[in-house]
């Protein structure tokens, strides 16, 4: 069985997040889709963006092995495909059917199985013609519901849907032992004296190398990836997904955290998505709830959707810097390479010095995001890439229509 993962013209409705990464790389219940797919078949095959191909090939080669020469059925997967388990064993479904068809969601194309008789579609292609590739085959119809994310908020409530039952998967699948109620390690981690933990709602696992300080408190599910630490006192709770090599203090209450983030001091920190290579400074908060008690609504480019969700934070893209006690409002998006200051009460486009409260907004420019890359790779042992220097590059030139900013730096 062959597998392709594919991207489509839907995926810019979740900016920031797929910014700096394709959609299958994105965490939501402690798991990201392609962690999942690869369960199913070590025949992988991606397509995406191009200005993704380059460091998607550095950082999993194993990607752009190219297909066995046999012709067999193929798999094709979108890559919003939300990566719960329970998603997994309806996709399992269809595979066993051997039947060619394809799946619908919404607006797009969640899955398709296609015989070995079909052309399969160019990795080099434009991700923008897949639609009508997919009418072109006149596949049958399969009714499976495989849900797909539509928006970044999509994340939050999904995140708390499935967490329990990815975190409970992930215990049966690996080396794991118990090391207090309803908490579980892998053999090189760490839980310090004096923790309290409630897994009365899910459980808690550590991967290697992963420590949490003395006097903190675990409310389940949880999920804390390896070599990560949690700075001690701190209160991890319900429906937190920490990355690998982050370290996170303070109240954090139904986040995702993606690997290299770092949330090192005391604030609130609630129902929110962050990237990889944030760093969140002392005293920053975010308001999760509205004043009036009602639904949060998001604007996502100009266009005000209502969540339904009662709780829902912000949404932070990749390399973002907060400065101390910073406040960011209910239900904002926070471009990727930005710095905020003081009180955020609207979304921040990509590459913004944010310092609306003091009067003023400027743009980034590139050259200094690769000059602070740099700085940051190199306190965490990582070597910075020419992929790693032309994501910034072009990020900055997928997003520089947000905002129009002034260039001249602030003054604070």
């Amino acid at each position: 069985m062959n597998i392709i993962l594919f991207e489509d013209e839907l995926i810019r409705q979740l900016y920031p997040v797929t910014l700096a990464r394709s959609a299958f790389q994105v965490t939501c219940g402690g798991y990201r889709l392609i962690d999942l797919v690869k369960r199913l078949s070590e025949g992988l095959r991606p397509i995406v963006r191009t200005h993704l191909r380059d460091i998607l090939a550095a950082d999993c080669p194993e990607l752009f092995t190219p297909f066995e020469p046999k012709r067999q059925p193929t798999l094709l997967v979108n890559a919003r495909l939300v990566p719960a388990v329970t998603v997994m064993e309806r996709l399992k479904a269809l595979i066993k059917s051997e039947r060619p068809a394809v799946v619908y969601s919404g607006k797009g194309v969640a899955a398709a199985l296609i015989g070995p008789e079909h052309e399969l579609p160019q990795a080099e292609g434009s991700i923008y013609e897949l639609f009508s590739w997919f009418e072109k085959l006149h596949l049958g119809r399969a009714e499976i519901d495989l849900p797909l994310l539509e928006y970044p908020h999509d994340l939050i409530r999904w995140n708390l849907l499935i967490m329990a039952e990815n975190v409970a998967h992930r215990l049966a699948h690996g080396n794991y032992r118990e090391i207090a109620e309803g908490v579980f390690a892998a053999p090189s981690a760490r839980l310090g004296q004096y923790c309290t933990a409630d897994s009365s709602k899910g459980p808690i696992l550590l991967e290697n190398d992963a420590v949490v300080g003395p006097y903190s408190y675990l409310s389940g599910p949880v999920y804390i990836g390896a070599k990560s630490r949690v700075i001690e006192h701190a209160a991890i709770k319900h429906g937190v997904s920490i990355g690998h090599t982050c370290k996170i203090g303070g109240e954090v209450d139904a986040t995702i955290i993606e690997p290299y983030t770092n949330k090192q001091h005391h604030g609130f920190l609630g129902h929110s998505y962050l990237g990889s290579w944030i760093n969140i400074g002392a005293g920053t908060c975010n308001s999760d709830l509205k004043n009036t008690y009602g639904t949060v609504t998001m604007e996502y480019s100009g266009q005000k959707i209502d969540t339904g969700m009662q709780f829902m934070g912000c949404v932070i893209g990749d390399y973002v810097k907060t400065a101390v006690n910073t406040s960011i409002f209910t239900g904002k998006t926070i471009g990727v390479c930005s710095m905020l200051y003081g009180i955020v009460t609207t979304n921040v486009p990509s590459f913004a010095n944010y310092a609306r409260s003091y009067g003023q907004v400027t743009e980034a420019p590139p050259d200094v995001i690769i000059a602070m890359q740099a700085r940051m790779l190199a306190r965490r042992k990582v070597e910075q890439r020419p992929c790693d220097v032309q994501l910034i590059r072009d990020m900055y030139e997928l997003t520089r229509h947000e905002g129009q900013l002034p260039k001249e730096p602030p003054v604070l």
